[in-house]
C-alpha cells in the first residue's frame, strides 16, 4: 500500500470506574498489559505503517520501557503526552502524525481488535473518507427525557453501539478537529461526532466484533480473560 496509514492509540484515560490505582490500559490480562494487545495487532498489520501512543505525561517513560521496548514494537514512532480530555489527546496525536493519508484512532483499553476489523475499516475509509467500527445493538434501546421517562424507542435494526478504531482521511479529521476546537466541545464523545458536525461528510458504520469490548469495569477484565482463552484455542 502506497498511502501511509498511522494508528493513534489513546492510553491516557484515568479509568475511575475500574476502582484501581493502576490505569485500566496498564492492568494485565494473562500477564500482559491491556494496551499491549491492540498495539500488537497494529504492529503485525500490513495496513499500518506507524503507531503513535498518547498517554499521560507521567507514563511516557513507562510506555517506552515496559511496552514499546519490551515487546519490540518497532512501528511506534512516538509516545506523547495527552491532554485534559479525550478530544485533546486525539488532537495532539493528529499533530504528531507525519505525512499520512489515513488515520486509525483507537482506544488502548480495547484489546481485541483484529486484522479483519482493520481491513473492513480500511475499505470503508477508502470509499467514504470516514468510518467507524461498531455492531448492531443486541438490546432494545430507550431514549429518556429529562425526568427519566421513556421519550422514544428507536428501531433496534437502526441502532449500533460504536467502537474503535474510528478511521478517517487525515486531512478530513484534522480540519474537523481544528474547526471544532473554536467551539463548545463539552458534548463531544467520539471523533465521528467531530466529523459529522464540522465537515458534513457522512460517516459509514462498518462491522467490528462483539468481542471488541472496552475495559472499563472490573467485570470487563473477567470477560476479557474468557475471550483471550477462547482466542488462544483457535
Amino acid at each position: 500500500m502506497k498511502e501511509k496509514t498511522t494508528a493513534i492509540v489513546l492510553a491516557a484515560g484515568q479509568g475511575k470506574r475500574m476502582h484501581s490505582k493502576i490505569q485500566k490500559q496498564f492492568l494485565e490480562i494473562q500477564g500482559h498489559p491491556v494496551l499491549y494487545y491492540s498495539l500488537k495487532c497494529f504492529q503485525e498489520s500490513p495496513l499500518i505503517h506507524d503507531i503513535i501512543i498518547v498517554t499521560g505525561e507521567d507514563m511516557i517513560s513507562y510506555c517506552k520501557r515496559e511496552i514499546v521496548e519490551r515487546y519490540q514494537l518497532t512501528k511506534v514512532s512516538a509516545v506523547i503526552a495527552g491532554g485534559k480530555e479525550r478530544y485533546d489527546s486525539v488532537y495532539k496525536g493528529l499533530l504528531a502524525c507525519e505525512e499520512c493519508k489515513y488515520v486509525f484512532i483507537h482506544d488502548g483499553a480495547r484489546p481485541f481488535i483484529t486484522e479483519e476489523i482493520l481491513e473492513r475499516g480500511m475499505f470503508g475509509v477508502q470509499e467514504t473518507g470516514a468510518c467507524v467500527v461498531g455492531m448492531p445493538s443486541k438490546d432494545t434501546v430507550k431514549v429518556a427525557d429529562e425526568a427519566d421517562f421513556v421519550s422514544e424507542t428507536p428501531d433496534r435494526k437502526r441502532v449500533w453501539t460504536v467502537q474503535t478504531p474510528q478511521i478517517f482521511s487525515y486531512d478530513l479529521i484534522k480540519k474537523a478537529h481544528e474547526s471544532i476546537r473554536k467551539k463548545d466541545m463539552t458534548a463531544i464523545t467520539d471523533d465521528a461526532m467531530v466529523v459529522e458536525q464540522e465537515s458534513g461528510v457522512q460517516v459509514r458504520l462498518v462491522e467490528g466484533s462483539y468481542q471488541n469490548i472496552k475495559i472499563t469495569t472490573p467485570e470487563d477484565l473477567d470477560v476479557a480473560e474468557v475471550f483471550l482463552k477462547k482466542i488462544e484455542k483457535m
